[in-house]
């Protein structure tokens, strides 16, 4: 969810410059006696006494602070301000150095941090540019109680607060924004102050400053206005009439448009010798009277959440005074709630347009869009124009209309707009009027608009909505199944409301009866109807709108189960090209059937999904969707195999893999090529299984094969595993043995990741049995691999030694010395479990010579592990710990975190052993915070280790808490260490 305007630093806009002050947290009492300017340069006071207000960047930080009004600002919203589009490498790092600094100026309380960003918490009365606000104001109320002089020494007071250019020489978008947006409300103060001097006879005194701040802005009308008051009253006509003359003259020549009609009027009271103009407080005669439409349509009363776009939409609309007509645009889904936030936006803003609020539904989302003529002549009647004094033509109709408005406090919601160019004739033209427009398309060419974004709730709003429909005793009963149904409409307020409103309508049903039906997702959209509400029915009215190339990227793209999807993959699955594909995919962003989560990625909401699916499930033929799934997965596994081939040269492995029809991604280094394998992962891992139940099963198994380090991430171990076991399930229904072993080679990899030894047994010695019956080579070779490793865990060595043996001389029989040398690694683990260190030592360092001439980051990071291990158990700690940090550093480098945690684990063994107990201790913590391969049962030999060590440091109470955390993690897996941590325990307990 992110709110956007046209313009630099206008997230931070909306909330700063000149307006009436709202609720904000109040200032701390020792923050008093603080004092801060920002109408000129930019500084700080404490008792009187000046205080350093530091560098350019660090008075741009305290600015904007202090513009905020005692609010929060994001660090991000902060770094926006400061450096806009091109911040700094260390932008986060900096700003906090400055707030550092800033807080140390001000003392205690001034300056707080909190929800990630920063305030100034000071009272008003101590920002001149708030002081000068609340003069202003005074001076309004005052004007209209009749107290004219009052009002002018108020404003005049107020302008004295200014002390040259307003945030002078300080840098950064947000502080240019805010010089332009104060400096105009500068003007308008001198306005309305010369506006009073004309009223109180000081005419021929006004004529001097007059005449040069007109010099200075010669586009203002309102002060060649006044300049033509002054003169006339001052008895100087003709040169009245002569500034009217130029004015003209430059109006046209710069822009290329007319006087305004107020400055037309007078020019025509002055060729009259108006009486009434030549006596102070006289003015032009009052315009005929417009009416005051109220054509708002009723807010719902069960209104919930919403709660910043509430505040940032009524804060942009309570200021209609500023030196632009007020433009906001919300932009999201069918069925977001557009309408809904609007109106209730718009209600509670109606105190500030007293002339009157227009509404339109532009339908926008149908087959036949309102034309903007037609709606400009509803806005006419409703402000009192007659029939015969509307044009025909749509250029006069909306001149009309802006002349009717100008002067006036108006409101426009249009909504359910189709573009900009609909409803650009339909704005008014005034800085008075405002402008709120709902749109599935958002308006990124409505120049100077504010945009929103509007998302879906949050579940806690979502519940607040169920409950409130459907009564709090009902849900409060069934808590969990209301956040199911919630959770079900993907929490979009129109699936919300309808389901809600289908179980208030029905008291026989419980809240997990709908559960139930929302649970079916073929049956979700069907389910999601009530009256003339329809959540499918909105996502029909988008569709209808698509060309045929965009509904068919979007029905395609709803058969894919993947969390979202690249630009990449996208164009492979539809089979267009990248820039063509981008395009289709950018148009669907626009129209908001789809959304952008992130540069090149690209998602559905739920529903919106299921819609899209049901799509292509009606106009699609079965052989497209087939198709185009089957891409995917070509695409998947193409590059997947490159990522492997990149990660270990010379391995064997992607020349046994399925062929595909097309070439996927190609990479030109190792870091890029892990960048994508991760950034991919859920996605791969979702094709995967998603491609188990078809004709692609060989190649979904095959995909799980070469991602199989994902599953020693740690982050995707257990979509790893769901996945391997769906193939499992899919290869043994479809009775494709090929398949099958090579899903049980996966799955013995998860088991052995879990420490499950033996399931994993049971699986590798099945996978070798469909190997040697299919003549898979590559999956013989690992499943004997896998299976030695598994039976040094068990204890069995001379099966350990000839299936270790086996794996070896296949491997170097294929041609695979990376898989040789892996399994080498192995046998030196084997070897050190018998006894044998020096030879466990030798076998090790030849596992390590050959992934080194590979020149391989993350083999060779295992192959130093097993090295480092088997020198530890020599007792070489200095060369053992050498070589479990460069595995280490490896592992990281790798994204391997399993293994990362596990080779902490190896160092604080290394370290105890050689008599270092702190730094042993400080291992196994990171260890434990990590996660190790083989789950509890590595874990428990990680806390008895942990509890030596502390224990060695006299840390006795934390001792025994680690080891009777490990005495249950062992007794639950019935593991040979459990006599090992009852002895240790024994003396503890004893004493």
């Amino acid at each position: 969810m992110r709110i956007g305007s046209s313009g630099q630093g206008a997230a931070m806009d909306r909330d700063s410059g000149p307006r009436v002050p709202e609720q904000r947290v109040p200032a701390p009492s020792d923050a008093v006696d603080l004092r801060f300017s920002v109408l000129g340069p930019v500084r700080a006071w404490r008792g009187g006494e000046p205080m350093a207000s530091g560098s350019p960047q660090q008075r741009a930080l305290l600015g904007a602070l202090l513009l905020r009004d005692g609010r929060t600002a994001t660090a991000s919203e902060l770094i926006d301000a400061i450096w806009g589009d091109d911040p700094p490498s260390q932008a986060l790092a900096a700003l906090r150095t400055y707030a550092s600094r800033l807080r140390k100026v001000l003392g205690p309380g001034a300056l707080v941090s909190e929800a990630g960003g920063y305030a100034i918490r000071v009272g008003r009365e101590c920002v001149d540019l708030f002081e000068a606000q609340e003069l202003a104001l005074e001076a309004e109320k005052t004007r209209a109680a009749g107290d004219r002089e009052r009002a002018r020494a108020l404003i005049g007071k107020s302008l004295g607060l200014w002390d040259g250019e307003p945030l002078a020489h300080v840098p950064g978008p947000y502080a240019e924004n805010q010089r332009t947006r104060l400096e105009e409300w500068r003007l308008q103060l001198l306005e309305t102050r010369l506006d009073l001097d004309l009223e109180a006879g000081a005419h021929a005194e006004a004529v001097s400053e007059l005449t040069a701040l007109t010099a200075a802005h010669p586009l203002r009308e309102r002060l060649r206005e006044l300049l033509m008051v002054a003169l006339y009253r001052s008895g100087r006509q003709a040169e009245a009439l002569a500034v009217y003359a130029d004015t003209r003259r430059l109006l046209a020549d710069e822009l290329g448009v007319d006087p305004r009609p107020e400055l037309s009027r007078l020019q025509e009271r002055i060729l009259r010798a108006d009486v009434e103009l030549t006596r102070p407080g006289g003015r032009e005669a009052p315009a005929p009277r417009i009416a005051q439409p109220a054509q708002l349509p009723a807010t719902v009363p069960d209104f919930t959440g919403r709660a910043s776009f509430v505040q940032d939409l009524g804060t942009q609309l309570a200021a209609p005074d500023g030196p632009v007509m007020a433009v906001s645009a919300l932009a999201g889904i069918g069925g977001v709630g557009k309408t809904t936030l609007a109106v209730h936006v718009a209600h509670a803003a109606r105190p500030h347009f007293p002339d009157g609020q227009l509404y339109i539904d532009l339908q926008g989302a149908g087959s036949h869009a309102a034309q903007p003529v037609a709606v400009l002549g509803a806005f006419l009647r409703a402000l009192g124009t007659p029939d015969a004094s509307i044009p025909d033509s749509l250029d006069e109709r909306a001149a009309l209309y802006r002349s009717t408005l100008a002067g006036r406090r108006l409101l426009v919601l249009l909504d359910n707009a189709r573009d900009a160019a609909q409803i650009r004739p339909l704005l008014p033209g005034t800085a008075g009027c405002a402008a709120l427009v709902t749109s599935r398309t958002r308006m990124v060419d409505l120049a100077g608009a504010q945009l929103i974004d509007l998302d879906v709730m949050s579940p806690e709003e979502a519940l607040q909505l169920f409950t409130r429909i459907v009564g709090a005793e009902r849900v409060n009963a069934e808590r969990e199944a209301a956040l199911d149904v919630v959770a079900a409409c993907g929490f979009l307020p129109l699936a919300i409301r309808v389901a809600a409103s289908r179980l208030a309508a029905r008291r026989t049903w419980t809240v997990s009866v709908l559960a139930a039906k929302l649970a079916d997702e073929r049956r979700r959209l069907d389910e999601l109807q009530a009256g003339d509400l329809a959540v499918k029915a909105t996502f029909e009215l988008g569709y209808g709108q698509l060309d045929p190339d965009q509904a068919r990227v979007f029905r395609l793209l709803g058969l894919a189960d993947g969390p979202d999807i690249s630009t990449a993959a996208a164009a492979a699955m539809l089979g267009l090209a990248l820039h063509e594909s981008e395009d289709l995919l950018e148009d669907l962003v626009d129209i908001s059937l789809l959304e952008s989560a992130a540069p090149g990625r690209y998602r559905f909401h739920d529903l919106v999904r299921l819609y899209a699916r049901s799509c292509a499930e009606r106009d699609e033929t079965p052989r497209d969707r087939a198709a185009a799934l089957s891409r995917l997965l070509d695409f998947y596994l193409a590059t997947t195999a490159q990522v492997y081939a990149i990660e270990r040269p010379g391995d064997t492995l992607p020349a046994h893999l399925t062929p595909t029809e097309l070439p996927g991604l190609s990479f030109t280094d190792r870091q890029t090529a892990l960048d994508w394998l991760y950034a991919e992962a859920h996605c791969i891992l979702t094709c995967a299984q998603q491609s188990t139940a078809g004709p692609g099963l060989r190649r979904a198994v095959d995909l799980l094969w070469a991602a199989k380090d994902l599953t020693d991430s740690g982050a995707n171990s257990k979509q790893y595993e769901a996945a391997t076991l769906a193939a499992c399930h899919a290869a043994r229904a479809a009775g494709d043995s090929r398949a099958l072993g090579r899903a049980y080679v996966a799955l013995t990899q998860v088991h052995l990741v879990a420490g499950r030894y033996k399931e994993a047994y049971t699986d590798s010695v099945e996978a070798a049995r469909l190997a040697e019956e299919n003549g898979d080579a590559p999956s013989l070779h690992w499943s004997y691999n896998n299976r030695g490793i598994i039976t040094v865990h068990l204890g069995r060595y001379a099966e350990a030694e000839e299936c270790l043996q086996k794996a070896i001389e296949g491997h170097h029989a294929d041609g695979n010395t990376p898989g040789e040398a892996s399994t080498l690694c192995n046998y030196a683990r084997l070897q050190l479990r018998q006894g044998r260190d020096e030879q466990a030592v030798a076998v090790a360092r030849r596992g390590v010579e050959l992934h080194a001439r590979q020149g391989f980051t993350l083999r060779l990071a295992n192959a130093r592990y097993e090295l480092g291990v088997t020198l530890t158990n020599a007792g070489r700690y200095t060369e053992a710990l050498e070589q479990l940090l460069d595995a280490q550093d490896g592992f990281a480098a790798n994204r391997q975190r399993l293994w990362e945690g596990t080779t902490q684990f190896r160092i604080a063994q290394a370290h105890l052993a050689a008599g270092r107990p702190a730094p042993a201790a400080l291992h196994a913590e990171q260890a434990l915070a990590l996660g190790c391969m083989g789950g509890d049962s590595i874990r428990g030999q990680v806390l008895i280790t942990l509890g030596r060590a502390l224990f060695a440091l006299s840390q006795v109470d934390r001792a025994r808490a680690c080891w009777q955390e490990a005495l249950a993690l062992h007794e639950a897996l019935a593991a040979v260490e459990v006599d090992e941590v009852r002895a240790l325990l024994a003396p503890l307990m004893a004493a």
